[in-house]
């Protein structure tokens, strides 16, 4: 198995560039997430790994090779994609090895390369059937064991999941999961599901407009961005985001009815910053009376308060427990000083 670096990269369509000169390192057996909203690039990246787009500047290694003008099949890359790609014609054994057979491998070894990928997707019981006689999960895991017969160096996923229902998703996030895990091979996996980037990566890269917004363990993402972008795609609900500026060492924020002391060193007197807060670090205090609930959302053992402050702005609360708060109550809002990040309200950085 080998790790992947790129170096400068950059892609352009005549004399649009799409990606800005992405440096990266990705280590041996790392399984790494691209996300980021449509049309940020991470699948455009990820095809140039490939080699099914043209790098237009700077360099992709794999391993110790340069392989930025080298073609796919000499990449030593595999990849599996949002659609299955099954012949229908084929069974489960002959698709697992039809890109072996094609490449000249003695039968013996692909037989031998099938069943052991079969093995580690659990498709042993499949083995002899065709693709309309499964299901969406078993066809995904078939297309990933075609992936497994090839021995890659570094197994690229471009949004796999996307067409399974919500159940099947969950089973087969812990599948690839599971499956890095047994293998121990370098995965690059492009989604736009942040939940999954959370759930299964080791490193996640956070892609906006072409451009690395910040790259770190899903955690360190989590607690520590670097600006507002981040903060607010990563996490869900979304991070809260509210207006305030700073006056006499504090932050004024209109929409909590109070000013708030971070454990940061402010900006200038009367400069305008964003106040975050997770909704988990949010409480509902039924003595107060600055906010108007809309809207709860019981999820079983967590739910969401959606309210609106007197100043108009949304704010979203976590209750955990049996205690719900009911609709249309007047309440107030707490919280820890401590836990609320300061972000430019210009540059959406992060105030430090």
């Amino acid at each position: 198995m080998s790790g992947v670096a790129l170096r400068g990269v950059v892609k352009r369509y005549g004399e649009t560039s799409v990606i800005h000169g992405v440096d990266l390192d990705i280590a041996d057996g790392e399984f790494c997430v691209f996300v980021g909203p449509s049309g940020c690039g991470k699948s455009t990246l990820l095809r140039m790994v490939a080699g099914l787009e043209e790098t237009s500047e700077g360099r992709i290694m794999i391993g110790d090779r340069d392989v930025t003008r080298a073609d796919p099949a000499e990449r030593g890359v595999a990849m599996v994609f949002q659609t299955y790609a099954l012949y229908p014609h084929m069974t489960v054994s002959e698709n697992m090895g039809f890109g072996l057979r094609m490449t000249g491998h003695p039968k013996a070894e692909i037989r031998e390369k099938v069943k052991r990928a079969s093995r580690i997707l659990k498709l042993d019981d499949y083995l002899g059937r065709k693709p309309a006689a499964l299901s969406g999960g078993q066809r995904q895991r078939v297309a990933i064991g075609r992936a497994i017969v090839r021995g890659p160096e570094v197994f690229l996923f471009d949004e796999p999941l996307s067409n399974l229902d919500a159940e099947l998703r969950v089973e087969m996030r812990v599948e690839i999961a599971r499956l890095h895990k047994e293998i121990g091979a370098t995965m690059i996996y492009v989604t736009h599901d942040q939940v999954e980037a959370m759930t299964m990566a080791d490193k996640i890269v956070v892609l906006r407009a072409g451009r690395v917004e910040q790259v770190g363990a899903p955690m360190d993402l989590y607690r520590d961005p670097d600006n507002r972008f981040v903060a607010g795609f990563i996490g869900s609900p979304s991070m809260n985001f509210l207006d305030g500026r700073v006056s006499g060492g504090a932050v004024e924020v209109p929409s909590l009815g109070r000013s708030v002391r971070p454990p940061v060193d402010l900006p200038a007197e009367g400069t305008a910053v964003t106040i975050g807060l997770r909704p988990e670090f949010l409480s509902v205090d039924p003595a107060g009376s600055t906010h108007g609930i809309e809207l709860t959302e019981a999820l079983g053992g967590v739910s969401y308060a959606y309210l609106r402050a007197e100043s108009g702005d949304r704010v979203v609360v976590e209750e955990r427990g049996d205690d719900r708060s009911d609709e249309d109550a007047r309440v107030g809002v707490s919280f820890d000083p401590e836990r609320a990040m300061v972000f430019d309200a210009g540059s959406g950085a992060r105030v430090r």
